[in-house]
């Protein structure tokens, strides 16, 4: 089978001559670049929003901006712009690159430049790094995913919390390794107890005859697009669970998707190599993703 991941997108030519936003400046690629000394290239000090554009509309804005806002304070982070600066920022740049639709962009802050190459905040002197990559994205349909779980867990919120969408993302590099050596796409992800959590990428649901079940959310990544999802059940009378649950219950699940910004809803078709269900996307996926596409058009 070919190599898959979350993430893939149609080929766009338009990529090729992309503008980018940094501190306050729409710059071309050569010009898009942070020090060494950066914060976020060192230590992995910052924080990140993935976004997707739809009609010339940012999806759930107010919800991506609350959970930037959220993260920096959390991190002691000064982002220096209002959400009103960031919103303009974002549309700048949408304008540069000409975007209308089908569009993703990485919103990054990290603290900044750093006087030595050393961890503590106080060397971070510079004010913040902001940066806005923003790319022609059409998500490139595929075969359900293949995940593969493996040893790495989702941890306890006092080493490094799992809701906060930060730079340092090594563990689930890791994680996704794992499952890319085990023949999979994606890594499947437990939490400190042995429960189903989440994938490296991804928020992570089954279906178990017509029911949603999902993590409690104590380790997984406070997905927006996960929490749409569960909204979206209980709104339209789709029974859906916030539970513990077990890799038995996963293999045994009639479907199974991943959640995300980039990817809406992504079928599953295979864990640990057992099929899920007939393997191909199920009834329930199809009947979320319609309401989700719905939402979005909203």
């Amino acid at each position: 089978m070919q190599d898959q991941t979350t993430h893939d997108a149609v080929e766009d030519p338009r990529n090729a001559d992309l503008k980018f936003y940094l501190n306050g400046r729409i710059v071309g690629a050569d010009a898009a670049v942070v020090s060494i000394y950066d914060s976020g290239f060192m230590l992995g000090d910052g924080i990140w929003e993935g976004l997707r554009l739809y009609d010339g509309r940012w999806a759930f804005l107010d919800d991506h901006l609350d959970r930037l806002f959220e993260a920096a304070k959390a991190i002691d982070l000064h982002i220096g712009m209002t959400r009103d600066q960031v919103v303009q920022a974002l549309e700048d740049l949408r304008k540069a690159n000409g975007m209308q639709t089908d569009a993703h962009a990485r919103l990054m802050v990290t603290r900044g430049r750093k006087v030595r190459p050393f961890q503590h905040p106080s060397l971070s002197r510079s004010g913040p790094t902001v940066a806005i990559i923003m790319e022609h994205s059409v998500p490139q349909a595929g075969r359900p995913l293949r995940l593969a779980t493996v040893p790495h867990v989702r941890g306890l919120p006092m080493t490094q919390d799992p809701k906060l969408n930060s730079h340092s993302k090594l563990n689930c590099i890791l994680a996704c390794i794992a499952a890319e050596k085990a023949g999979a796409d994606e890594a499947l992800m437990l939490d400190v107890h042995g429960f189903v959590n989440t994938t490296n990428a991804c928020n992570f649901f089954i279906v178990r005859k017509g029911a949603v079940w999902t993590s409690t959310g104590d380790y997984c990544m406070n997905g927006i697009t996960r929490a749409k999802v569960i909204d979206l059940c209980r709104a339209n009378d789709i029974p859906v669970f916030e539970k513990n649950f077990s890799l038995v219950d996963c293999y045994g699940a009639d479907e199974a998707f991943v959640t995300g910004t980039f990817g809406a809803q992504s079928p599953v078709g295979e864990i640990d190599g057992r099929l899920i269900g007939t393997g191909e996307i199920g009834p329930v996926t199809k009947r979320i993703r319609a309401l989700y596409k719905d939402l979005v058009a909203q």
